[in-house]
């Protein structure tokens, strides 16, 4: 009977680790397909669909679409650049558009595409975005003078905080919406059993990054946020020891914000960010 019950405990022992060790192969091998969830579509069905969200292309200086854009306002004193989450593409975050004009005439938006997403030619990853987002944000600069704020939603608060780590004095400020302090923290939550840490790849540290940085920084945060809890965006949050503004959605989820235009955090973050412009800029 002991032995029985020994060859049945090994064989229990052997079936756990070779599940973790598949488990550990899976998020070692193919954890960019378990991060990135992009939505393709032809460039002229996206051209039609940003024409009727009164959108036009974005491209860069040698002529590559890399997003979309507002016409250009003449009266728009504000430039704000938009990241968005890992799934879907840039088109889909019309609420941004829509969100920043019921404010008035104030604001130029500008909705980066990632590589790989839409009709954008590339390969997802942390390196791809951060070296194109780098790029974006420098040929706004180069345009002229008004200062660039930025949205960072979700996964794209990964990439808005590297930027103002890379531009402190350029970055006039931050909304990060649904932002976590790294990848890393997001794993250990939905992978408490593996060794996370050392596996990814991926990291967007947005925590080291707002160290780098002293602007405005505004966060919205989702009460039931089933993705991104609402205690790693306090422990952001809490972090940061810049000029800052929290606002909590208390019974949203991670995609049921509430980005009504009338919603009144649109006018709060607008003043926040505009009013605490970092007076530093170059």
């Amino acid at each position: 009977m002991l032995k029985w019950n020994y060859r049945k405990g090994l064989r229990w022992k052997l079936t756990v680790s070779i599940f973790a060790l598949g488990v550990f192969i899976m998020l070692t091998v193919l954890q960019r397909q378990l991060i990135y969830f992009p939505s393709k579509a032809q460039a002229d069905v996206l051209s039609e669909l940003a024409s009727r969200m009164g959108l036009q292309v974005w491209r860069d200086n040698a002529g590559e679409a890399i997003g979309w854009k507002s016409p250009g306002d003449p009266n728009a004193c504000y430039r704000m650049l938009v990241f968005h989450g890992n799934a879907g593409y840039a088109l889909n975050r019309g609420y941004f558009v829509t969100g920043l004009r019921a404010l008035g005439n104030q604001w130029d938006v500008f909705l980066f595409e990632y590589p790989g997403y839409g009709a954008r030619g590339g390969t997802p990853s942390e390196v791809n975005f951060k070296t194109t987002a780098t790029q974006a944000l420098e040929a706004l600069l180069a345009i002229d003078s008004r200062p660039v704020f930025i949205i960072g939603e979700s996964l794209g608060s990964g990439v808005a905080s590297f930027l103002a780590s890379t531009f402190p004095n350029k970055v006039a400020g931050l909304l990060l919406i649904t932002p976590f302090p790294s990848l890393a923290d997001i794993a250990a939550y939905h992978y408490p059993f593996l060794p996370v840490r050392a596996l990814l790849s991926e990291h967007y540290d947005s925590r080291e990054a707002l160290s780098h940085y002293q602007g405005p920084v505004a966060f919205l945060l989702a009460g039931r946020d089933e993705v991104v809890t609402s205690e790693l965006g306090q422990q952001l949050y809490d972090s940061y020891s810049g000029p800052k503004w929290l606002h909590i959605e208390a019974h949203a989820g991670h995609n049921t914000l509430p980005y009504d235009p009338a919603a009144p955090w649109w006018g709060e973050v607008a003043t926040f960010l505009t009013s605490t412009e970092k007076g530093s800029l170059k």
